[in-house]
């Protein structure tokens, strides 16, 4: 399983907003493509400025076989949806590592 971790800056004032137009449009826009297995908001009551996306995706392939310009389509309508600033601060990948049990 493959993780991909985003972190955006949004106004506290607008946090709740762009958690519901992420879940709305991102979320489900993502979900319709092979590989997708989950997605999480976290948001931390001591950054009020950040909100924490989560994806979950069987194989890296599955994730980046998505086309560029589906992505592209997804980003425009989501900013045309939330209709306030935003930014995107930092994005990761992570590996979930399992090993057999002894």
């Amino acid at each position: 399983m493959v993780i991909e971790w985003l972190t955006f800056a949004v106004a506290p004032e607008h946090r709740e907003t762009f958690i519901r137009v992420d879940h709305d449009i991102w979320t489900a826009a993502l979900s319709q493509y092979p590989g997708f297995v989950s997605k999480e908001v976290w948001i931390s009551p001591d950054l009020a400025d950040q909100v924490i996306a989560v994806i979950r995706w069987q194989t890296r392939d599955q994730w980046k076989a998505i086309p560029q310009d589906d992505l592209k389509q997804i980003d425009a309508q989501f900013q045309a949806a939330l209709g306030v600033p935003y930014r995107l601060i930092d994005a990761r990948e992570y590996q979930v590592r399992r090993y057999p049990s002894p």
